[in-house]
């Protein structure tokens, strides 16, 4: 099945965008790129913002973001009502943030884990479908 991504970041996560953006197109999904544009600082509520507000409108499937922490944009984006936002580190935590809360974005940390992991945790973030029942319960219960 083919889904809409959006994928953004700041100056610390641009690298790994470029990377990833051409990655998920391998995976025979349509993406489109909220920024940045280079590798110059800015600041990343400037570009988690747009991308949260589009996936939460449903204009995206999934979102990906990436900083050098990953929190940062994390953060941002779990500002929007919409939005369940969680920071993956590894494969695992990838699986579970879509298995037991139903994120529908994933914030990547890019100074803190390889491009290839990176990789690994989108491919996984995709693939991986909510299990609802009991865990549906609790993501009813996030939203304020």
């Amino acid at each position: 099945m083919s889904l809409k991504v959006a994928i953004g970041g700041d100056h610390a996560g641009y690298s790994y965008k470029k990377e990833l953006l051409l990655f998920i197109q391998t995976m025979g999904h349509e993406v489109k790129d909220f920024g940045t544009y280079s590798d110059a600082s800015v600041d990343y509520a400037d570009f988690a913002h747009p991308l949260a507000a589009a996936v939460e409108k449903k204009e995206y499937d999934f979102g990906i973001l990436i900083c050098g922490s990953g929190n940062g944009v994390n953060i941002t984006a779990n500002k929007h009502q919409g939005i369940r936002s969680g920071l993956a580190w590894n494969k695992e935590v990838a699986s579970l943030i879509r298995q037991h809360n139903n994120a529908n974005v994933m914030a990547l940390p890019a100074r803190f884990i390889s491009l290839e992991l990176a990789k690994e945790c989108v491919n996984v973030f995709l693939k991986t479908a909510f299990e609802g029942g009991r865990h549906q319960l609790r993501v009813d219960k996030i939203s304020c």
